[in-house]
């Protein structure tokens, strides 16, 4: 494919004095200012479907659960801002980003240390986090249980009743060290024992297949590195 998008972008080159002609003089037109873009001649949009898909999920849950105020613990930056134009969002990440938008605050926090009263957060997500914790991807220290500290504090900090969308990578459960655990449903589930289940969803490897509600432990499972969304109730 790489062969193929340099042959078209050199075939565009020589041909660059005959398209130079089409100048219209409102804008220069120089040889140095040529920008190569040799992957985007492809017939369909790729996409990270784990990433688009679990944060289009998480948005719409939140468009129907409406919290007066929503707390997400590191998950994807373009989900905060993006939630931040119909609620308001406390970002808080390990490695704090310096962003100024309207109904968006980010801060610092460590999910092994939540700044949070027990109980105190009706609205709460961190997603495509915890797989990493104690792994060293970031920085953080080398904790083989960090994954399980980081639920802990979840769960303590969410109020009685509360929201908590929780996402992770599922299927056959493996470390792949540094980067991130993958785990299998039933995992999840144990690790949360104390909340409600309100809604598993599913994003399988076969990305094609878009979101699988209410999907099936076995489905989960299946994955080799599936996504799985979870909504879980204080």
């Amino acid at each position: 494919m790489m062969c193929f998008t340099r042959v078209c972008f050199l075939r565009d080159f020589f041909h660059f004095k005959r398209y130079a002609k089409q100048n219209r003089q409102r804008f220069p037109l120089r040889v140095r200012d040529i920008y190569p873009c040799l992957s985007d001649r492809t017939d369909t949009t790729s996409f990270d479907h784990h990433y688009v898909y679990h944060t289009s999920w998480a948005a719409r849950v939140l468009a129907d659960t409406k919290p007066d105020l929503h707390i997400d613990i590191s998950s994807d930056l373009r989900f905060a801002t993006l939630v931040s134009a119909f609620i308001p969002v406390q970002y808080y990440d390990y490695r704090p980003v310096r962003l100024t938008l309207a109904n968006l605050s980010s801060r610092y926090a460590d999910v092994l240390d939540l700044p949070f009263r027990t109980g105190s957060v009706g609205s709460l997500s961190c997603m495509h986090v915890v797989e990493h914790i104690g792994l060293g991807r970031y920085g953080e220290p080398l904790d083989y249980d960090g994954d399980l500290k980081a639920i802990a504090e979840l769960k303590r900090v969410l109020r009685k009743g509360g929201t908590l969308l929780f996402v992770v990578p599922i299927g056959g459960q493996k470390i792949r060290f540094n980067a991130h655990r993958i785990y299998s449903y039933e995992q999840i589930i144990e690790y949360f024992s104390e909340l409600t289940l309100k809604e598993f969803t599913l994003i399988p490897d076969n990305s094609s297949s878009g979101l699988i509600a209410h999907a099936s432990s076995k489905e989960a499972d299946s994955q080799e590195y599936g996504c799985g969304c979870f909504w879980f109730a204080g």
